[in-house]
């Protein structure tokens, strides 16, 4: 498939270990690369894991889905990352655990990584000054759209480190609960007018190409030029797993950006396959088949 930007993504690669023992390969920068593999795009994925049984299988998995493993370093005194899930009253807690591998991320060599193309990052990784540190200079050697996935994961984001990642992007995606905690001015609510107009606001003051909030169930708005654009929601289907479904969404709007579709086109694709990841179980797919019959029903070569 041919593209008009080579993609770079930036940020943690994990494993979600629940109770029952069962460990989960994920964090959303991997998801997205594995997406855009799946979808026959070749991204680079810089990160760091650690000198360990979990870091090999990374590696060992993303060789064998053909992702680029070049700038994936590997830390010598530092485990992969790791997010411990536990029960309580039926409910899961979520432990983020710092200092892991992912927080320690260098500026990789330049020929690792192309100069040129549209470069992707979330919030998570930056939680820790070498990493943020790493993708500021990454930032400053390249050329090309960057955009930002704002992912908010308490306590590891802060209004003071979000909001100048936000001017220092072109395209930005988020929920309508993070544009509510990032700009004094949105909507308590989810109502449709108010989130429009708070959507202006946010981006015209960060000085946005454009602005992608999700809705859910609802769907999506986009803000460009000064224009808005509502997306409906997919067709409704059994809702499974909800986990990585941002994660879906975001990987078709790269892979959009990547091919110059329209934007309309781009918003309702993603939100198509977000809408089956959440019927099925996990965040990635590992099965080549099931992104190619997106392609076709696309209309994508």
């Amino acid at each position: 498939m041919p593209t008009l930007y080579p993609i770079t993504i930036f940020g943690e690669v994990l494993f979600d270990c629940f109770p029952d023992a069962t460990e989960v390969l994920g964090g959303a920068p991997f998801n997205v690369a594995w997406h855009l593999r799946g979808f026959g795009l070749a991204p680079r994925l810089v990160s760091r894991v650690g000198r360990d049984a979990w870091g090999e299988r990374i590696r060992s998995a993303m060789g064998r889905w053909g992702l680029d493993v070049s700038a994936v370093q590997i830390d010598p005194s530092h485990p992969t990352g790791r997010v411990s899930i536990t029960l309580v009253d039926g409910e899961p807690l979520y432990e983020i655990v710092s200092g892991r591998a992912y927080d320690f991320i260098e500026l990789p060599e330049p020929l690792t990584v192309p100069a040129p193309g549209l470069l992707y990052h979330g919030t998570l990784a930056l939680r820790h000054p070498p990493s943020a540190a790493a993708l500021a200079s990454l930032k400053s050697r390249h050329r090309g759209p960057i955009v930002l996935d704002v992912n908010l994961r308490a306590p590891w984001w802060s209004i003071e480190t979000v909001l100048p990642l936000v001017d220092e992007a072109d395209h930005v995606k988020l929920n309508a609960a993070e544009l509510a905690l990032l700009s004094p001015d949105a909507p308590p609510e989810d109502d449709g007018a108010a989130l429009a107009a708070s959507m202006r606001r946010f981006a015209e003051r960060h000085r946005l190409e454009t602005l992608v909030v999700t809705r859910g169930a609802l769907g999506a708005l986009l803000w460009s030029g000064g224009a808005i654009l509502s997306v409906a929601p997919a067709a409704a289907a059994p809702v499974v797993d909800t986990v990585g479904a941002g994660d879906g969404f975001a990987a078709v709007l790269l892979l959009g950006l990547s091919q110059g579709w329209p934007w309309a086109e781009t918003l309702a694709r993603a939100g198509d396959f977000a809408a089956a990841l959440v019927s099925r179980r996990g965040a990635t797919i590992d099965d080549l088949s099931v992104y190619g019959k997106f392609l076709t029903s696309w209309g994508v070569d």
